[in-house]
């Protein structure tokens, strides 16, 4: 035998060995051997350094370290799932999709798991990367770190797997793996971790992956993406991927209908303690991947998917004192603070009042034993008073009337729950608000420039405002606190690549009220320029498709104010995208304007994200569900029967890919 097979032979070997201890629970062979075929492969390996492959066994003791974790784009959205605290949502769910599904529905249901999200992609039968679900549309790469968790398959097995497709699950931490890593750093006279969520999602951004490997981390699947999988529903895609050897939990049921799902509910809500992991509700996905696709999503969610979350942990405390938070755009949360307390794993100090109304609709006074609750497990909030514990002299609470930080008098508008501070350029935290998010990753993505970096800049009078950023140089950020040469270089190298960040992003960054992300992008493809935005009338921005009399009204405001406008053109001079490039330009037309285009199958020529974005380039407007305002189908290959019989009763337009392709002048 030849040292490539013999190494390729080994590898193999200790790939099925790493599945049937950490996957299947079943060890053919003791730990003691399997640490020295381990060694033996390290050391041919070392020996032959011509045959080392990325995602060899030996890969996963670590070693390798990242600096800064890459900013990567998923290539299929890591869509959030609508929550449901009842009986009564999951039953309005299963209306609203009777409405869209006249066949029969079924359900797949699995346990939500309490950790951090992750998305693996596969090409070729092998792991190619890891990133984080960050803002659902681009996360940190963590590829390296994740190789290190025995339980990620690193070559597939058998055959059958689509050539490139992306599994998402979530990276957690046993309880017994927990209380372990905690045993050892008390033993070593260290803090302990508070709860096993957070130091999964922490483990995966060390940046030596040797430590990441000392960790007993568990990589639980549920959910395969990509194009022409060849998979018909959730049920299938679930064993098949077991049977590629990735760690998918046997607790997924397949449910006929609502009873059904509601007696898995019932079951876990009892029996979750039982796991060896974190669980903190149950994952309810229609079974039939078809009728996942005629049901589509919203912006933020898929249609066909709804969490359970049991029944939130409730604890109760002493509200020592009530402080006021101001954020960048002015707005005042009261928040409580609270004798600490442990709540579902974690000490929680403080909770949110929210605003006024709330703080007079529960009389919550300082001094007063509360309850508290995690809303949705994730976010501490008072849920009520326990009056039979107040001090009978205790006084109501009198909301603040002007600004903790500035102490200009607050406002509240008609229709507002919350007061605001009007002194925007004033206002510490307004400002370093402000540019905080002018540098967020769905904005200007600045790299090397953090928020405790922003609020250093602005206290120590180098910046006011975001255009300031621009004229930094080096020599002024290397006296900061913790700058060395290289990250002062790295951070004025990222503020002068922020140059090229696109218009819709620039814009979102400005921080406009009620202006997010999709807003800006649906404000940029309009107007095309910051110029001809700005010079539009209310009149004329309600009529903008899904811009209401809100956003209208705060546009109208923003670029009213002088302050503002001087930015803009501030950062016009300095050389960002005020305006979508020539080379968008081009791909653009109106052949599609004002005309609702659905699509629905698998298509040849093009992939569905392909055509989804040639309607947004000529114009059109894209929805996953048909109605009386609907003009075309695009039918595909497979495409839904529900879907079919609905655009035919409500005679809507039903054209091939071709046609469609024709239609926009698109080869």
């Amino acid at each position: 035998m030849d040292i490539q097979t013999e190494i390729e032979n080994l590898r193999q070997e200790l790939h099925e060995h790493n599945y049937n201890y950490y996957v299947l629970d079943s060890p053919e062979i003791s730990d003691y051997d399997f640490d020295m075929k381990l060694k033996k492969l390290q050391e041919l390996e070392d020996q032959y350094p011509e045959y080392r492959d990325a995602n060899s066994p030996t890969m996963r003791v670590g070693g390798e370290v990242t600096k800064n974790f890459k900013t990567t784009v998923h290539d299929f959205p890591m869509y959030s799932l609508s929550n449901s605290y009842s009986k009564e949502d999951l039953e309005d769910w299963y209306v609203r999709i009777k409405k869209n599904i006249e066949e029969e529905v079924n359900f797949t249901c699995e346990l939500k798991y309490d950790g951090a999200s992750i998305s693996l992609t596969y090409e070729n039968g092998e792991f190619l990367r890891a990133v984080t679900r960050g803002d659902g549309t681009q996360g940190d790469e963590v590829t390296n770190n994740v190789k290190t968790i025995p339980s990620v398959p690193l070559k597939l097995n058998g055959d059958g797997f689509p050539k490139r497709f992306d599994i998402r699950g979530e990276i957690v931490l046993p309880h017994e793996g927990f209380a372990k890593l905690n045993a050892e750093r008390v033993e070593n006279g260290e803090e302990p971790y508070a709860n096993p969520r957070n130091t999964a999602s922490g483990s995966l951004k060390l940046q030596d992956s040797a430590e990441v490997a000392k960790r007993p981390l568990l990589c639980l699947l549920y959910n395969i993406t990509g194009e022409n999988l060849k998979i018909e529903t959730q049920f299938e895609s679930l064993e098949k991927a077991r049977n590629w050897g990735f760690n998918v939990p046997k607790e997924a049921k397949l449910a006929k209908n609502m009873d059904e799902v509601l007696a898995y509910i019932n079951y876990w809500d009892e029996h979750r303690h039982d796991l060896p992991y974190e669980t903190d509700g149950v994952v309810v996905k229609v079974n039939n991947l078809q009728q996942q696709e005629e049901l589509g999503h919203t912006a933020k969610s898929p249609r066909w998917a709804m969490a359970y979350k049991f029944k939130a942990e409730q604890v109760s405390t002493l509200l020592e004192s009530i402080s006021y938070q101001v954020g960048r755009t002015g707005a005042i949360t009261p928040v409580a603070n609270l004798k600490p307390v442990q709540l579902a794993g974690t000490t929680v100090k403080r909770a949110s009042l929210h605003n006024a109304d709330q703080i007079e609709k529960l009389d919550v006074r300082e001094g007063d034993t509360v309850f508290v609750e995690k809303g949705g497990e994730i976010i501490p909030k008072i849920i009520a008073v326990d009056f039979t514990q107040r001090d009978p002299d205790s006084e109501p609470t009198n909301y603040i009337e002007n600004c903790p930080e500035c102490d200009t008098p607050l406002e509240r508008k008609e229709g507002e729950a919350l007061h605001f501070c009007p002194n925007s350029d004033g206002c510490p935290p307004q400002i370093i608000g402000r540019i905080q998010h002018f540098i967020s990753r769905k904005a200007m993505d600045i790299e090397g420039l953090g928020g405790e970096t922003v609020a250093l800049l602005v206290r120590e009078d180098l910046i006011e405002d975001y255009a300031d950023l621009y004229i930094l140089k080096k020599e002024d950020v290397l006296p900061l606190e913790r700058m060395a040469e290289k990250s002062a270089e790295n951070l004025i190298n990222g503020i002068q690549a922020s140059k090229s960040v696109p218009f819709e992003r620039v814009l979102f960054g400005l921080g406009i009220r009620y202006v997010g992300e999709t807003v800006a992008k649906k404000l940029a493809k309009h107007y095309k320029s910051i110029d001809v935005l700005e010079s539009a009338s209310f009149e004329d921005l309600i009529e903008v498709d899904e811009i209401g009399e809100r956003i209208a009204r705060s546009v109208v405001d923003f670029f009213s104010d002088e302050t503002n406008r001087n930015r803009i053109d501030r950062l016009r001079d300095y050389g960002l995208q005020l305006e979508i490039s020539e080379d968008e330009l081009t791909n653009q037309s109106e052949k599609l304007k004002d005309l609702t285009i659905v699509i629905s199958g698998v298509f040849e020529k093009k992939s569905r994200k392909e055509i989804q974005k040639l309607i947004e380039d000529h114009g059109g407007k894209n929805t996953s569900s048909i109605s009386k305002k609907t003009d075309y189908l695009v039918a595909g290959e497979n495409m839904g029967p529900s879907k079919l019989t609905k655009a035919e009763n409500l005679e809507v337009q039903i054209i091939s890919e071709t046609e469609f392709l024709e239609m926009i002048g698109v080869e």
